[in-house]
This record gives C-alpha cells, sequence and structure tokens, in this order.
C-alpha cells in the first residue's frame, strides 16, 4: 500500500507541473548556450573559449569624447570643449585574458565623429557599404507647403496671424473691385460705361482690415417679412426715398423702410405687372416653363420680390450708379442680387442661362455699337426664350422715341427675335429655337454669327463680341425638363462640361446630390439648421449645385449663389439648367457684392485648392466683408489646411469650432463651423 501512495504522489498535477517547468528551463538554457556559440565573440551570452565565462563588448578598452557627442544635438553657436577621456581599465582587471594588455587605437576626433554616417548590417555592426540615393524634388517642394502653426521663433516657422483691425467708418459700404477710385481715375474712357466694370485693387492694398456695420445695425428680418420691410439702420442711405417715393418704389416709415411693391413702370404693383405677362404670353407659363429670370436695372428688385411666390428664382442685376444703394436694398430684403453693368464685358454668366431677361426703364441703350448689349442679352438667353422690354419708346408718340422703337424693331428682327406682343407700355420677343433664321439671312447682313470656334460661356474678362452666338446643334441648352422636375434631371450640357471624369457625367451628376442630400439631412439633425434664419446663402465651390439642390429639397425657405471657381471646370451651363443660380468668380479676387449680404457661406473644399493660387487670408477677409453680422460660415476641408484657417478665423473675431465629419475622427476631412459675432468691439 505504501508504494502504491508513493506512486500516486508522483502522479498528482503539482509534481507534474514542477516536472514539466524543470525540463523546459533546461531545454531553453541548452538552446541558448547553443546558438549564442555561433555568433561574434563579442555579442555572446556565453563563451564557449575555456577562461572565460562573459563575452566582451567590442567597445572595450576604448575611449570616446562624450561631450562632443553631447553637442551634437545642441546648436552650434555654443564652442566646443575640450575632449573628455574616459580611463581604460588595468590589464590585470580584464576578464578575457591574464596576458599583457594589447595597446588601443587613440580615439578618432570629435569633428571625425561628427562626420560619420553609416547603417546597420545583418549582425549589428554599423558600416559605410550603402549608396544614397537621389533626392525626389516633390517631396521637398511638398514640405514648404505644409501648414504650420507657430510655436516659436525658429526659421521657416510661419508668422502668428495677428488680429485684424477696424477699417474706417468711410468704407462700411466698400466694395473693393468697383470702389477702386484711383483705377477709375486712370481710364482712358468712360463713355460706355467702363468706370462700373471691375477693377481690383493691387495686390498691396488689398482688403487688410474687417468692414464695420454701421451704427445701429441690426439682425435682419426674417422672410417673408423682408419682402415688405427692413431695418433703416441697416441701410441708412434715403436718396432713393427722395428721388423714387412718388413711383411706389420705398418709403420710410419711422425705424424702417417699406416697399410698396411698384415700379417706374408698375406703380400699381408687381403682382398686377405679371400677371398682364402672363396674359400677354401664356407660354411664359411661371414656375414651370419660366424658373429662372434675369431682371436688368433692378431699382429696389419688387419685381423679382414678387416672381419669388411664384416658384421662379430671380436674378436682379444693377450698376453701383447714381442710386448705388438699390442692390443693397434688394439683398437685405432678401431677394437675389448682385452688382453688374453691361459695359464693355461679358457678364459672368453662362450662355443660354435664363428664360426671360426682363428690362422696365433700365436706361441702357440696346442699339449701341450696332446692338452690342442686345447681342450680350442674346448670348444670355436661352433658346426660345423671351426678352420683355417696358420702356417709354414701346408706348410713347413723340419723334425722338419713335425713332428709338424703330432702331429696336429693325435690329431685333435682324437677330431674328419674333415680336410676340406689345400691349400698353410692354413689348415682348421670343428668341429663336435654332439657327434656321441666321444662317437664311441675305448675305452680309450684320451681326454676323460667331465664329465656330466661339466659346460663349468664357465670361471671366472676356470683352463682348459684336456678333450673334450659335444656338448648339445638338439642341444643348434648349430642351430643358419644366420645374420642378429639372432639379434633379441630368441636363445635356453635363456632357459638354471640360473636366476629367472616369465614370459616366451622369453618375457623378446624381451622386452629388445624393451626397449633398445626406449631409444636409445630418446638419439638420446634429445642428439644428432648420432654426437657422437662413435666407441669403453663397456656395463658393458649387460644383453641380448640389448643396443648393439639397437646400431646397429639404424645403429651406433660401436662396443660393452658386460660385464656379475660375480653378476648376465651368459647370455654370448645367447649374442654371437644373433651374438654379451660378456665377463666375476668382477668389483671389473680392466678389461684387455689397458688405453684409449673406446669411450663410458655405465653403467645400475650397481652400486646398486655392492656397496655391492666393493667400488664405485675402479669401478669409472677403468672407468677413461679404458675411452678416450673426451669420455663419461652414468650411469643409482637408485636415493640413484646418489650423491656418481656424487661427485666421479667431483673429478675425469669429467664433469657431471644429469638428469631425460623419466619417468619423480619422478621416482627412473636418469642418470648420464658424460665427460671426453680431457686435464687435
Amino acid at each position: 500500500m505504501k508504494a502504491s501512495a508513493g506512486l500516486d504522489l508522483f502522479k498528482t498535477p503539482l509534481v507534474l507541473k514542477i516536472a514539466g517547468f524543470t525540463l523546459i528551463t533546461l531545454t531553453f538554457f541548452y538552446l541558448g548556450k547553443h546558438w549564442s556559440s555561433n555568433g561574434d565573440q563579442q555579442v555572446l551570452f556565453f563563451s564557449s573559449s575555456p577562461g572565460t565565462s562573459v563575452g566582451v563588448s567590442p567597445n572595450y578598452g576604448k575611449s570616446f569624447n562624450v561631450t562632443a557627442l553631447i553637442a551634437q544635438n545642441q546648436t552650434d553657436t555654443v564652442s566646443e570643449p575640450e575632449p573628455t577621456q574616459v580611463p581604460v581599465p588595468p590589464a590585470s582587471t580584464s576578464p578575457a585574458s591574464d596576458s599583457a594588455a594589447v595597446e588601443q587605437p587613440p580615439p578618432p576626433p570629435a569633428k571625425e565623429l561628427d562626420r560619420t554616417f553609416g547603417i546597420i548590417d545583418g549582425d549589428g555592426k554599423m558600416s559605410d557599404d550603402f549608396e544614397v540615393g537621389e533626392v525626389d524634388p516633390e517631396v521637398v517642394e511638398n514640405w514648404g507647403n505644409e501648414t504650420e502653426i507657430d510655436s516659436g521663433a525658429g526659421e521657416g516657422s510661419r508668422a502668428k496671424v495677428k488680429r485684424f483691425e477696424l477699417c474706417p467708418e468711410s468704407m462700411r459700404e466698400y466694395i473693393p473691385c468697383l470702389d477702386n477710385v484711383e483705377a477709375i481715375k486712370k481710364l482712358k474712357s468712360t463713355e460706355k460705361g467702363e468706370r462700373f466694370e471691375r477693377h481690383c485693387p493691387e495686390k498691396e492694398k488689398e482688403l487688410n482690415c474687417l468692414v464695420p456695420p454701421p451704427k445701429g445695425y441690426r439682425q435682419p428680418l426674417p422672410w417673408p417679412r423682408s419682402r415688405d420691410e427692413v431695418w433703416f439702420s441697416n441701410v441708412p442711405h434715403t436718396r432713393l426715398v427722395d428721388d423714387k417715393g412718388g413711383q411706389n418704389w420705398i418709403t420710410k416709415a419711422k425705424d424702417k423702410f417699406r416697399f410698396p411693391g411698384g415700379g417706374t413702370q408698375f406703380i400699381h404693383g408687381a403682382d398686377q405687372y405679371l400677371d398682364q405677362i402672363s396674359k400677354m404670353v401664356p407660354d411664359i407659363a411661371f414656375g414651370n416653363y419660366t424658373r429662372v429670370v434675369l431682371d436688368v436695372g433692378c431699382g429696389v428688385a419688387s419685381f423679382g420680390a414678387y416672381l419669388l411666390s411664384r416658384d421662379v428664382v430671380p436674378l436682379s442685376i444693377a450698376p453701383k450708379d447714381v442710386h448705388e444703394n438699390q442692390i443693397q436694398f434688394a439683398l437685405e430684403r432678401g431677394v437675389p442680387a448682385m452688382v453688374a453693368a453691361f459695359a464693355t464685358h461679358r457678364l459672368l454668366y453662362p450662355s443660354q442661362a435664363f428664360e426671360i431677361i426682363h428690362c422696365s426703364r433700365c436706361r441702357i441703350n440696346w442699339t449701341r455699337d450696332d446692338g452690342i448689349l442686345l447681342l450680350e442679352v442674346n448670348r444670355m438667353m436661352r433658346a426660345g426664350g423671351y426678352f420683355a422690354w417696358a420702356a417709354q419708346p414701346v408706348y410713347k408718340h413723340e419723334q425722338a422715341l419713335e425713332e428709338q422703337w424703330e432702331e429696336m424693331l429693325n435690329l431685333t428682327t435682324r437677330l431674328c427675335w419674333e415680336l410676340v406682343k406689345k400691349e400698353g407700355y410692354i413689348a415682348i420677343w421670343q428668341k429663336p429655337k435654332n439657327n434656321n433664321c441666321y444662317l437664311s439671312r441675305d448675305e452680309g447682313v450684320s451681326p454676323p454669327l460667331c465664329d465656330q470656334d466661339d466659346d460663349p460661356d468664357k465670361v471671366w474678362y472676356a470683352d463682348l463680341k459684336p456678333c450673334i452666338t450659335r444656338i448648339p446643334e445638338n439642341g444643348y441648352g434648349a430642351n430643358v425638363t419644366a420645374w420642378p422636375a429639372r432639379l434633379h434631371t441630368p441636363p445635356d450640357r453635363l456632357q459638354s462640361i471640360q473636366m476629367d471624369a472616369y465614370i459616366s457625367r451622369k453618375e457623378l451628376f446624381k451622386a452629388e446630390s445624393k451626397y449633398w442630400s445626406e449631409i444636409i439631412s445630418g446638419y439638420v439633425r446634429a445642428w439644428h439648421w432648420k432654426q437657422l434664419k437662413l435666407r441669403n446663402v453663397l456656395d463658393m465651390k458649387a460644383g453641380f449645385g448640389g448643396f443648393a439642390a439639397a437646400l431646397i429639397d429639404h424645403g429651406f425657405n433660401s436662396w443660393v449663389m452658386n460660385v464656379v471657381p475660375v480653378s476648376g471646370p465651368n459647370t455654370l451651363p448645367v447649374i442654371y439648367d437644373r433651374g438654379l443660380l451660378g456665377v463666375m468668380h476668382d477668389w483671389c479676387e473680392p466678389f461684387d457684392t455689397y458688405p453684409r449680404t449673406y446669411d450663410l457661406l458655405h465653403a467645400s473644399g475650397l481652400f486646398s485648392v486655392e492656397r496655391k493660387r492666393c493667400n488664405m487670408s485675402t479669401i478669409m477677409l472677403e468672407m468677413d466683408r461679404i458675411l452678416r453680422p450673426g451669420g455663419r460660415a461652414y468650411i469643409r476641408d482637408t485636415l493640413d489646411v484646418m489650423e491656418e484657417l481656424q487661427e485666421i478665423a479667431n483673429a478675425m473675431g469669429w467664433h469657431s469650432a471644429l469638428h469631425d465629419t460623419s466619417e468619423g475622427p480619422h478621416a482627412s476631412y473636418r469642418i470648420l463651423v464658424c460665427d460671426k459675432r453680431l457686435l464687435r468691439s
């Protein structure tokens, strides 16, 4: 029984574990000794050589300039100290041998150590047998393009952005490219309206301060209330009241301006005037066929204000002339408007953009220079579109006015326009839907057709051309779908856009619309956009207009000016074919609008592109100029521009916050949300 008990003891789990652990330990001990015997004796754990038990370091017996090694991490301005020698142990203390000590070579000079470079080989030794590759110039170039925040005075660091100061009070209505007095004085001629065109300041005279609001500025009244009244303190100018009060344009009542809805040619109200146009030409069909309208010489934009209620998006334009604040009144009311003039350059809108172009006492001589200004109207008017003219020559029977009417009839006939209806003080012409009439004219009739290679959508600083813009033979631009279906129908002119596309353009169009619809849905949920008072919106890099379309789909009571930068493909024709508004612009220059125009500025992927062409602070200062106090900017861009943008925003007095996109914290994009404070000190 005792023998059996002894055997059972050896079978217990504790004894088995101890035996197993001992076996594993002996195995590793043996393998370690075996492997170490095959390497360099100077890096051994154990040595098989007789008389030794521990391997020798390869640095044994050598002296080093320790101070020189430390000095490599210090600035070169500190003088190098004398080398400090590390004493060599006596030979008798060496564990390697009891024989006489071998003479060691002297240590290398400190300067030589500083020049030593190498690479670790497979045995852990330093080797100088390696090849230096060539420098990649693209990588070196990109080093200088990185956005850095200044953390000291080190060489190459970006200067810290200082807080921007307020501009003088005299600049509160400042439009840089239209108020350049020095450039206007140098013009050789102003008889054709050259002084109302763009003349931007030179680089050293660019805006470098914050345009202040007028004293007593208040948050604008919300739409639709703003259609009928605005705060006097926001646009404190009474000249239009004095000049046009008797024509039912505008009146002043206590602390507000009121807009009765009249105009010089429709003193009984814009609604009645629009009803008359609809009865004259039923095919105009506001809100169905007619979606986008240009109102030339708009006054305070009552014509456009009342078109909005008919599901039409108007664009009201006028120069900054003697009635210089008419566009400012339009924008304060919440009506789409821009400062623009018919002079010597093309307007910044594409060909076949507008279903109707309207001029009511717009004070433009359409027949001058063989009708070159009406040719510009013809370029922008959609094939089959209408030109509505309400002016004294239409209805007054005075000799000078009758001669003007005959000149207009003669010119429009040569343009192949058909006089559809003349009633009261309104005349309406229709543009042909194809080139047949132009090609059947007698030889030598002016104006001629433009050359085949003329690009009617090239508008940035493009001179007016004394020729008739050809209508595309394939019908592109003429055959648009009725509203509202056209908002999401890929238009024909999508195929004519000059762009790099590796998949179907229709698929790109639909993908952009879906993308922005999802983004806006997220903004509504996360940031409660429906609670924001958004009326005037600017999309600074609009693409196909997907952002604006998403706002319409989500029921926002706002309008969007879609900007197509000159640095990218010209998608303006697609934007207008969708029934939206847009304009060409170069963000390295100021925008043609008054200060305090927009409630929301949206910039997606803009700065990562434009920073290669101009200073980001230049664009941000222009954004501050055109953003209303209390307004908001959403900047969606890559990480490498965000720190600098946030620093500039803070320097402008904006309240800014950086957020992740829906893709999460590891995405390459971020969203910078900025609020421009209502009050500034």
